[in-house]
């Protein structure tokens, strides 16, 4: 029964990705030129290279916002459940934000969080 819904779920969504690409193909405006194909940042034309090195900070601070905001994700499912558990849930999520805030303050510490 599963295999017959795994396999229905795939033609649909295959059915539907290559229907929105065709129609797109045959409704969408056609419009060629040399200019699109050119690099631009805030509709001024760029001067040299567009392949330039990028600070190591703003891949520090993805990661970072990115740690903490899934790990603020998983306080959802706690939010839910937290009148069933009682006290261990919140000793447990208690201790799970005592981690957070250590990881904070460690990359504070370490100028993970400052723009140099």
């Amino acid at each position: 029964m599963y295999f017959y819904l795994l396999v229905t779920v795939l033609l649909t969504a295959i059915v539907l990705v290559v229907g929105a690409y065709v129609i797109a193909k045959l409704v969408g405006p056609r419009s060629y030129n040399t200019l699109k194909g050119e690099p631009f940042e805030c509709g001024i034309p760029t001067k040299g290279s567009s392949w330039l090195p990028v600070s190591i900070g703003f891949y520090l601070f993805a990661i970072l916002f990115l740690m903490f905001d899934v790990e603020t994700l998983f306080l959802y499912p706690w939010a839910v459940v937290v009148k069933d558990f009682g006290g261990m849930a919140l000793v447990s999520i208690g201790f799970f934000l005592l981690v957070l805030v250590f990881g904070l303050a460690y990359a504070w510490r370490k100028g993970a969080l400052e723009w140099k």
